[in-house]
């Protein structure tokens, strides 16, 4: 990892940041994209009873990933600052315990998914035509949870460590691969909404693999020992800044599930229609989600270093500063 292009404690505030924001952007979109793939390709080659599936079992599964995302914020926030205070040894206990939390949660999401995926179908009113093939696809999705879930929290430590580059790799490899299983399943083999689901879950697993090994290979400031492994403060740290992250995006999903119901009880085409939409109008987010993201770690590893008027100048919290080292709104410093 190179120290310098890395290090945002110093030099000019755009001239890092948007060089750190610019992957994380192309990652964003590219994942956006793949999601869209999974609707055009089942769209031409599948049912309107498969696309209607894709379409409202991709909006649960969105509703895992995001929340998922921001719940690892906390990881990419403290590594950052852990970074800016000199302290990298406390980086293999964070990222230990974090992992046993992840873990814990992939289980959960597991079980839920898998066992309840008809029930989850029915309560997200998929049209009768459609119920058995959401199910279906939400019962895969569920089998290749602990992947979808490594991937964002792989994501978040390269992104803590000042490399955004790496996961806009991760997620470029997924994206071919998942057209790729697209084409080979749901065209070829004709396996509709089924296909599109086992396509995702592939593309991520790769990518987690991809990600675990560039991770192995790349010369880091920290090491991990088998004691890492356990709940620490280091954990519940990270936890007080993803938690509260992921509830605001786990009641805006819900809102986005409750309308996709609504608008599944119109019918097949409706529900189609709506799915498509909800993949453009999510191309319209990406930009605020990649500066929320990269202002992160600019400005955890600004304040860890005692930087503080370089980590206001930011602008990454609302409210401005409010005494010492908190920032008022979401506040990255109180850690």
């Amino acid at each position: 990892m190179n120290s310098s292009k890395s290090d945002f404690t110093q030099g000019s505030i755009l001239g890092k940041l948007i060089p750190f924001m610019v992957p994380i952007l192309g990652a964003l979109v590219l994942q956006a994209a793949y999601g869209a793939v999974d609707l055009l390709v089942v769209g031409r080659f599948g049912t309107t009873s498969g696309l209607s599936a894709v379409s409202t079992g991709s909006q649960v599964l969105n509703l895992v990933t995001f929340v998922i995302t921001q719940f690892s914020m906390g990881i990419t926030v403290l590594i950052a600052r852990y970074i800016g205070e000199k302290k990298p040894q406390y980086i293999g206990a964070l990222i230990g315990s974090s992992m046993l939390v992840f873990t814990i949660i992939s289980v959960v999401l597991f079980g839920v998914m898998i066992g309840f995926s008809r029930p989850i179908a029915v309560l997200m009113q998929a049209p009768k035509e459609a119920v058995g093939l959401t199910s279906v696809y939400v019962r895969i999705c569920g089998g290749g949870i602990f992947f979808i879930v490594a991937y964002n929290v792989l994501a978040a430590i390269f992104r803590g460590l000042g490399d955004s580059k790496s996961p806009l790799l991760f997620v470029a490899v997924a994206c071919v691969i998942n057209i790729a299983g697209d084409l080979i399943l749901v065209a070829g083999l004709h396996m509709d909404a089924a296909g599109a689901a086992i396509a995702t879950v592939f593309a991520q697993a790769v990518s987690v693999v991809f990600a675990l090994f560039l991770l192995v290979k790349r010369q880091l400031p920290f090491k991990i020992s088998r004691k890492d492994f356990r709940f620490n403060k280091h954990c519940v740290r990270a936890l007080k800044v993803g938690a509260p992250l992921a509830l605001q995006e786990f009641l805006t999903q819900i809102s986005f599930l409750a309308l996709c119901a609504f608008v599944n009880r119109l019918g097949l085409e409706a529900s189609s229609g709506y799915g498509v939409a909800c993949k453009i109008v999510n191309f319209a987010m990406l930009i605020p989600s990649s500066l929320m993201q990269s202002m992160a770690s600019f400005v955890s590893q600004n304040v860890g270093a005692g930087n503080e008027k370089r980590a206001k100048k930011c602008n990454v919290c609302r409210y401005g500063c409010r005494s010492g080292n908190r920032l008022r709104g979401f506040c990255f410093c109180t850690v």
